[in-house]
């Protein structure tokens, strides 16, 4: 979608697929399908048909024409795993992937069933990291399907934190990614929770990047934890 992003863990934002439809909590206020439905038929507009999915084959080369190394957060505004995007198109974005390796590539996903069950069948290499979200405790199962994909580099996003998630198993978890609820009708995250889950990575020796705290007014909350900012990344991995 840009070649800029504001998005603290990434570099630019890349869309093969826009829309999306909600499935957990964490979709109950969200970003994408708020800033989406805005521009409802806005006629010639990219969200014409508002959050509606879609696929749009003319993004597919975006990456290509980027020469600049960047990290790009491959659909932000939709779900790479969504049950409508056909495999063949999921394959062809991983084609993409692989030619433009001059890039990190952040894939992210609720559909966590999904990502395993077809993940095998798709072309990974290193600088292709693969994560899925988890909102609560109850989605905790989504961190199994990861850990049985064979993407090199896997992370979590933990946002929006709704409730304390106890003690995770973080094996073969690279990269944690915490933050709170932003925009109207932002969730409360209580700062243990976000405690917790910074004290396991460190005690697994598992970036942990705090993201923010969230609310109707983020940037006044802001994003330190403890008198610091947390910006760790995964280790790149070379074959």
């Amino acid at each position: 979608m840009a070649e800029h992003s504001s998005i603290e863990w990434t570099d630019a934002t890349w869309n093969p697929v826009r829309g999306c439809t909600k499935i957990s909590p964490g979709c109950k206020h969200c970003y994408a399908e708020r800033f989406a439905e805005r521009f409802r038929g806005v006629k010639g507009h990219p969200f014409e048909q508002g959050f509606d999915l879609r696929l749009i084959p003319d993004k597919l080369s975006e990456p290509l024409r980027w020469k600049k190394p960047q990290r790009i957060f491959v659909n932000s505004m939709s779900d790479l795993f969504h049950e409508e995007v056909p495999f063949e198109y999921i394959e062809r974005v991983f084609e993409v992937m692989n030619l433009a390796n001059q890039h990190q590539y952040q894939v992210l996903t609720k559909r966590a069933e999904r990502l395993e069950e077809l993940s095998c069948n798709l072309p990974w290499a290193p600088h292709i990291w693969m994560g899925v979200s988890v909102e609560n405790r109850d989605y905790l199962w989504r961190i199994d399907h990861l850990r049985r994909t064979p993407a090199y580099v896997k992370f979590l996003s933990v946002e929006p934190l709704l409730d304390s998630l106890g003690k995770i198993d973080l094996r073969g978890i690279d990269w944690v990614i915490v933050g709170g609820e932003s925009g109207p009708g932002a969730r409360r995250m209580d700062p243990d929770w976000v405690r917790d889950l910074r004290n396991q990575c460190l005690e697994s020796n598992v970036a942990f990047f705090f993201k923010q705290w969230g609310g109707f007014q983020k940037k006044k909350a802001g994003r330190t934890l403890e008198g610091r900012t947390w910006d760790e990344m995964p280790e790149l991995v070379t074959l």
